[in-house]
């Protein structure tokens, strides 16, 4: 799995590299060209992208550098961890719900990945079926009890 986000992650990185290396020198070039650069929005709306950008490649390289600390031996096997799949009782909107903690970049709500740093995520971590837990929001504490677990062992092995 962080794999996967690293390929991702380093794509990205490419793509605006190249963006900053040769677009952004021409887009800026040309606007020098039109003259008084003062009153020049082309200009200035290619300096503030250059800007965005050189800030983008650094977050995703820490991001990258952050990502290769991930030692895939420390995630529990028995435990909720990153990659675990859990299904859980809501007893606050009387439900089961499922969940897939992953990290922050892949998070889909609507697929029910979750970020292992969410309010959620935070509480279901190192866990074990059977255990019930408090999950601190916005909205209020909710009460969700473990139901079952599959963790990114069990996943590797089917």
């Amino acid at each position: 799995m962080p794999e996967q986000l690293k390929k991702k992650l380093q794509e990205e990185i490419a793509t605006l590299e190249h963006e900053l290396t040769h677009e952004l020198p021409q887009e800026i070039k040309k606007a020098v060209a039109m003259g008084d650069l003062s009153e020049n929005a082309e200009y200035h709306m290619a300096k503030q992208r250059q800007e965005f950008v050189k800030a983008r490649i650094r977050q995703l390289g820490k991001r990258l550098a952050d990502l290769s600390l991930i030692n895939m031996s420390s995630i529990p096997k028995d435990k909720v961890g990153l990659g675990s799949k859990v299904k859980v009782f809501d007893s606050t909107k009387n439900e089961e719900v499922e969940y897939k903690l992953v990290t922050s970049e892949e998070t889909d709500v609507s697929s029910g990945k979750i970020s292992t740093t969410s309010p959620i995520g935070r509480a279901l971590l190192n866990k074990k079926v059977g255990d019930t837990v408090t999950v601190i929001s916005p909205n209020g504490n909710r009460e969700v009890e473990i139901l079952t677990l599959s963790t990114i062992y069990d996943e590797a092995e089917a």
